[in-house]
């Protein structure tokens, strides 16, 4: 894969607004463990590999376990999350794929009892922000850092 621009060098302007706002929502409150769930959670919904490489990275060195960031795609079917996780992960999902999922009641509801009501607007507007970078990563072909495919021994 081949970048197609650098959106920092094309729009500096735009894209240090796009930083400085991301920035602002992460000292919202929210912890930081839950914050790099949810963006890992939308970067692979995604399939932003430049997302998932920066946010896992993050999320270890919060002292997230290696466990749970391989079971996040199939965090409904594993205990290792707690219900203040769930919640936030299914309405990740539901406002990830908005146009399909159109925020179900049952999602929304779901946040009552483990978030206040400025935390559910925090949490919407994180989930907003990741789907930005997202978008940006994955429409300019953003590459993470990295080392070169593994290649089988002969």
């Amino acid at each position: 894969m081949k970048p197609r621009m650098n959106p920092f060098d094309a729009a500096p302007d735009a894209m240090k607004l796009t930083l400085d706002y991301s920035q602002k929502l992460l000292g919202l409150g929210l912890e930081k463990s839950l914050q790099e769930l949810v963006k890992i959670r939308a970067s692979q919904m995604n399939g932003c590999a430049f997302c998932l490489h920066m946010h896992t990275r993050d999320a270890r060195a919060h002292g997230e376990t290696e466990e749970r960031l391989f079971l996040l795609d199939g965090w409904r079917e594993s205990p290792l999350y707690t219900e203040r996780e769930r919640a936030a992960l299914a309405w990740t999902e539901a406002l990830t794929h908005v146009s399909q999922t159109r925020a179900p009641e049952e999602d929304y509801a779901a946040l009552k009892p483990h978030f206040t009501e400025q935390e559910i607007v925090h949490l919407t507007l994180l989930i907003g922000a990741i789907n930005t970078w997202n978008r940006i990563s994955v429409g300019f072909r953003s590459i993470h850092p990295g080392t070169a495919p593994h290649t089988e021994a002969a």
